[in-house]
């Protein structure tokens, strides 16, 4: 998976999966577009990474913030060839039949609408790009009934709308795709003392994610390895799609 002389714009990059994604990303040769809400752990991650890395701001809720960042990365590198969504997430939310629309509206704004506004955003120039590739983050939540409905609503959408895409933009090249995480060992596990320990059995492979896995598979997505792949959602996800009753079945 070669990326040099590519750009790449990964939203959601200054933690986390999003992290993980841009060092990869670099690590193969991209010039790599750090984008986050958290401006300060941006540009962080961006001296970090040294030479072809450039930090900038970007709230995905903000159609303003959005162009900003890809006008920035434009006026920077010239270019965008790979745009990798992955800002997003949930916050604990009441039963369905209590929860406000308030609160479904801005898991939904920031999960699935703040990913299109970066598509809407980067498309002008993906159309320029010889190699152009979109890879959103969703969910396994988008894909089996795990609870958190408004955020699995709109992790549900992507791979609709990358389905969509992959249709309407494959005649100009450009592929959308999506991968769709089990368990990820990130900070919003942070406080919570042994949970992804006990989360671990649920998983055939016996163990949650890492953010490098998930960077893996996005690298590969973004990739020419991935030329004749567009429209697809990857779950990477240890197996729990495939075996989500696991634990209740004795060892044989």
């Amino acid at each position: 998976m070669n990326f040099d002389g590519t750009v790449a714009l990964v939203t959601g990059a200054a933690h986390g999966i999003g992290a993980a994604t841009a060092r990869r990303l670099h690590g193969e040769g991209a010039t790599v577009v750090v984008t986050d809400h958290d401006a300060d752990a941006a540009a962080g991650l961006a001296r970090d990474l040294g030479a072809r890395a450039l930090g900038i701001a970007c709230d995905v809720h903000d159609r303003g913030s959005v162009d900003a960042a890809v006008d920035a990365a434009r006026a920077a590198f010239g270019r965008l060839d790979v745009l990798v969504t992955v800002a997003g997430g949930s916050v604990p939310t009441p039963d369905p039949e209590q929860v406000s629309d308030e609160e479904w509206a801005r898991l939904v704004d920031l999960n699935l609408t703040g990913t299109m506004r970066c598509v809407r955003a980067a498309l002008p120039l993906l159309h320029e790009s010889p190699r152009p590739a979109v890879v959103m983050v969703s969910s396994v939540n988008g894909l089996a009934a795990f609870g958190d409905e408004p955020y699995s609503a709109a992790k549900a959408g992507l791979s609709v709308v990358a389905k969509n895409y992959a249709v309407r933009y494959g005649p100009a090249g450009i592929r959308f795709n999506v991968v769709a995480p089990g368990t990820v060992r990130t900070r919003v596990w942070d406080g919570q003392d042994g949970a992804l320990e006990r989360l671990a059995p649920h998983y055939p492979l016996g163990r949650v994610g890492e953010p490098e896995d998930i960077a893996a598979a996005i690298a590969f997505l973004a990739s020419g390895d991935a030329a004749w792949i567009t429209g697809v959602t990857l779950p990477v996800d240890g197996g729990i799609l495939a075996g989500p009753l696991r634990s209740m079945f004795p060892e044989r």
